[in-house]
Parts: structure tokens; C-alpha cells; sequence
């Protein structure tokens, strides 16, 4: 079932978003060669529950950390710890805050220093492929119209597609109802009703789509080694289109 929310739960879905949106532009500005991925970890869950709310993932399903921290060809839920980043990594850092029992969820991949032209244009690509999609959300658009959108974009680029893993609703819990995937099949799926509130996501390798998962039990890579990246906002259906929540005004 998709969980419309009312306006006063939204209110406390804009505070949780903010709060990730402003973990998100503090923790940019400590990215630079030699800082570890613990010390990014640190600042996050400081500055979270600072804001009077804790960090989402932390403890979830077992997840040890408060932010994932993802290098170079990890996609998804890569463990913070001692490893320094170099000039030139990729680092995706997906961001949760639960404020008053909502939950907000970003994620965005970062450059390291100067990066490659390759790793730049992926970047943007994954970054405009998630707009792409999200520029379609308004009421009665049927949810894979979006995920076709998504996976146009990023394929028409020369990119690829993860299908494993998708986005999906958020409220008082992470994840909710319904799932999104970032390939599929336009005029297809349930259709979009103010009040949904939906983390859309998407995640694109560079080489083949394939990926694994580490000995750990977390960390997805990239089968053949290649460079991914993962962009995210948590986004409001509104009468007329949608809010990002995740996202700053200035």
C-alpha cells in the first residue's frame, strides 16, 4: 500500500530533508585527498543529531554506520572507515535523518580533487538523468513513465542501467511502497497522487550493469571494476507537480 501523507506529516518530512540537504552541504566541504571515510561519518552523525534527529541508517537492518561512503567502483552501501581518499575518487555519500519519527534520504556522488573527464561526464550524467525523472512527477503520471525516463537518459549517454537495486516510498518508515525501479516501461505502474512522498534514485555504471556484493554482507561493487555513481532526492507529489524536500533554497 503507498502511504499518502497529510500536511502535517509532510512538515516533518521538510525538517528531516532539510536536515540531510544541510548534512549534505557541510560534509561537501570536508571532501579533499587524505580525509578518511570515517572522519565524513563523523561529521555526519555529529551534525544530525544536533539538529534534534538521529541518523537514519544507523542500526538498520544491521548497518553499523550512520552514512554509507562509497569509492570509486562501490555503489551502494559502502562502510566508512580508514580508508583516505586520493585526488581523483568518485565518493557517493547516501545521507539519512529521521526527525520526529520521518525520514528524509539523499544521496550524491562527489568528486575528489581534479577527476578524470570520463568520471566527470558520468557524474553528470547520473545527476541528469535523475532530474530527468523528476521532472515528470505530478499527479496522475504512472510511476515507470518516470523510470523509463530515467533509464533513457542515462542509456542514450552510453551508460548503464543497475536494475538490483531501486528506489522507493519513504515516510515513517525508510523504505516503503511503492519501489522505483530506474528502467522500465512508460504508462506503466500505479499512479502518482498528491502526498506521496517517494526517494527516487538513480544508480549507473560506467562499464556493464552487473554488480556484487563484498564479503561483508554491504558493500555493492561494480562487477568489471568500473566507476558508478548513485544521485538521490526525496520528493513531495504536490497538486501540481512536486517538492523536492532534499534539496536547499540557497
Amino acid at each position: 500500500m503507498i502511504i499518502c501523507k497529510s500536511e502535517s506529516e509532510l512538515g516533518f518530512m521538510r525538517e528531516a530533508g532539510r536536515i540531510v540537504a544541510e548534512t549534505h552541504r557541510l560534509i561537501a566541504q570536508s571532501i579533499e585527498p587524505g580525509i578518511t571515510t570515517g572522519e565524513l561519518d563523523q561529521i555526519a552523525d555529529k551534525f544530525i543529531r544536533s539538529q534534534n534527529a538521529v541518523p537514519s541508517f544507523k542500526g538498520y537492518n544491521g548497518f553499523p554506520y550512520s552514512i554509507c561512503a562509497s569509492v570509486n567502483e562501490e555503489l551502494v552501501h559502502g562502510f566508512p572507515g580508514k580508508r583516505k581518499l586520493n585526488e581523483g575518487d568518485i565518493i557517493t555519500l547516501d545521507i539519512g535523518a529521521e526527525y520526529r519519527g520521518y525520514h528524509g534520504d539523499s544521496a550524491w556522488t562527489y568528486p575528489v580533487g581534479t577527476i578524470s573527464d570520463d568520471a566527470k561526464r558520468l557524474l553528470e550524467v547520473t545527476e541528469g538523468s535523475l532530474y530527468a525523472g523528476l521532472a515528470l512527477v505530478k499527479p496522475d503520471v504512472r510511476l515507470y513513465t518516470i523510470s523509463h525516463a530515467i533509464q533513457q537518459f542515462i542509456e542514450d549517454a552510453g551508460f548503464s542501467v543497475v536494475r538490483e537495486y531501486v528506489g522507493h516510498g519513504i515516510g515513517t518508515e525508510l523504505h516503503e511502497e511503492p519501489q522505483i525501479p530506474n528502467y522500465g516501461t512508460p504508462d506503466r505502474g500505479p499512479r502518482l497522487k498528491p502526498g506521496m512522498v517517494l526517494a527516487i534514485e538513480p544508480m549507473v555504471n560506467a562499464g556493464t550493469r552487473y554488480v556484487r556484493t563484498l564479503e561483508d554482507d554491504w558493500t555493492v561493487v561494480t562487477v568489471d571494476g568500473s566507476l558508478c555513481a548513485h544521485f538521490e532526492h526525496t520528493v513531495a507529489v504536490t497538486a501540481d507537480g512536486l517538492e523536492i524536500l532534499t534539496k536547499l533554497d540557497a
